[in-house]
């Protein structure tokens, strides 16, 4: 088979993982009882991505083949996460979890062992691409979008998936057993998880490369990289890497229960959009494919800044649009419009940021930059802002039986007003340093 193709069929899966619970988990969470803990199961996200990357990361560069590796992880990670389904499945369908504490920590060693993966599927693409002669700036492109229709068709497919007195169906109407509201979702990641660690031990190998010369436990670790600080405008660009990564998490965790919501009012409750939140919101993830391949005419034609501004001014709209929106036409249309913009808010900063440091660092620490840019968005700033986002909600709305019902308009005010703030700001005092 095309290499290409088998690469692609990695991300594919590598995404698909993912897309089964990211987005749709928080339905099920209000449901088993742990609805005002949601911004905790994504705040975990960031927490692991603090360091559980770097560690597997130095693992696959002296001790295991990063192919094997993943496979490893992918292994570890579904195993833990049907731990989860079984608990759900105990429990029964609309019911609480009656260990919630073994539930959250078997969610929690399943994303430590997941987002590690994220990197070893690239480094094993790019070890792979290059084996074979391939050119990586043009061929992986390609491979990595194929990453983000795994993540759709999973969405599509759990947003539709019934089961029901041990029979399956799929179907667009409501129904209380669809996976998006069950612990089915679980399932699905779970079982995805453990193809793949089949999958990856038939891939190529990726032999260890011998280091020249020794590193040091500081470059190993990536703390060399800290040293940009000393320059004003990096230090400047991490912290606002950091502010902007607050608002990463934020929808992935709420715009479900958000959208859902609208069940509970006799006047939205039959609508499209509240009956399929989660397919309605994968529209955000189709935007986020296409808007990949407009960045580099956005940054030749506007720079690194303006191309960044873009980003955080697409937050505000984002947020703006859930706040005016509803599932009925015309509000519909703005629940659309901020999933057209998350492209831009997700890809132009997280994209663009990257190739900012590039150009910005010495060869020497580029790699070790790459991870602290990482580290302060998805894991410092998406951390922060996932928890505070949770009180912020705990604080104007309240679970009334399957729903989270309050002031979410109040809530998504104040969420575009914190992008408002940190993109005028970024704007005055963020000026690149010309080359």
């Amino acid at each position: 088979m095309n290499m290409k193709v088998r690469l692609a069929a990695m991300n594919f899966l590598e995404f698909a993982v993912w897309g089964a619970y990211l987005t749709c988990m928080g339905n099920y969470l209000g449901v088993a009882g742990l609805g005002d803990k949601i911004s905790w199961f994504y705040a975990i996200q960031g927490v692991v991505s603090i360091f559980m990357p770097t560690l597997m990361g130095i693992i696959a560069d002296k001790f295991i083949q990063p192919q094997r590796l993943l496979g490893i992880c992918h292994l570890l990670a579904g195993a833990f996460m049907l731990g989860c389904w079984w608990l759900g499945m105990e429990a029964g369908f609309r019911t609480e979890i009656a260990d919630k504490s073994l539930f959250i920590g078997l969610y929690t060693m399943s994303v430590a062992f997941f987002m590690p993966t994220i990197a070893l599927s690239n480094t094993t693409a790019f070890n792979i691409l290059k084996k074979n002669r391939m050119d990586t700036v043009k061929d992986f492109p390609p491979i990595r979008v194929l990453g983000t229709v795994g993540f759709i068709v999973t969405m599509w497919f759990v947003n539709c998936a019934v089961w029901e007195d041990g029979q399956f169906s799929m179907t667009l109407a409501e129904n209380s057993h669809k996976f998006q509201y069950t612990y089915m979702q679980f399932f699905v990641s779970g079982v995805l998880s453990i193809l793949l660690f089949a999958y990856c031990f038939t891939l190529p190998e990726c032999p260890i490369e011998s280091k020249e010369r020794k590193v040091s436990i500081a470059e190993s670790l990536g703390l060399n990289a800290f040293k940009l600080f000393r320059r004003k405008q990096m230090a400047l660009f991490f912290i606002f890497s950091a502010l902007l990564g607050m608002c990463l998490q934020v929808t992935n965790g709420y715009a479900g229960p958000f959208i859902t919501s609208f069940k509970g009012t006799p006047e939205f409750a039959d609508t499209f959009a509240a009956n399929n939140a989660t397919l309605l919101t994968s529209i955000s993830q189709v935007s986020e494919a296409l808007c990949i391949l407009m960045i580099p005419f956005f940054l030749k034609r506007f720079g690194i800044k303006v191309v960044m501004l873009m980003s955080m001014f697409a937050w505000v709209f984002r947020f703006g649009f859930f706040g005016i929106g509803n599932p009925a036409m015309p509000g519909v249309i703005f629940f659309i419009l901020s999933c057209i913009v998350y492209g831009v808010a997700f890809d132009f900063f997280n994209v663009s940021g990257g190739i900012f440091v590039d150009q910005q660092c010495e060869p020497s620490v580029k790699a070790s930059a790459q991870g602290l840019f990482m580290m302060m968005t998805n894991g410092l700033g998406a951390t922060i802002g996932t928890l505070a986002a949770g009180e912020i909600v705990n604080a104007y709305c309240s679970w009334e039986g399957d729903y989270l019902v309050g002031d979410w308009q109040t809530c998504w005010y104040i969420f575009a007003s914190f992008a408002l703030i940190v993109g005028v700001s970024f704007a005055l005092v963020f000026k690149p340093e010309k080359k």
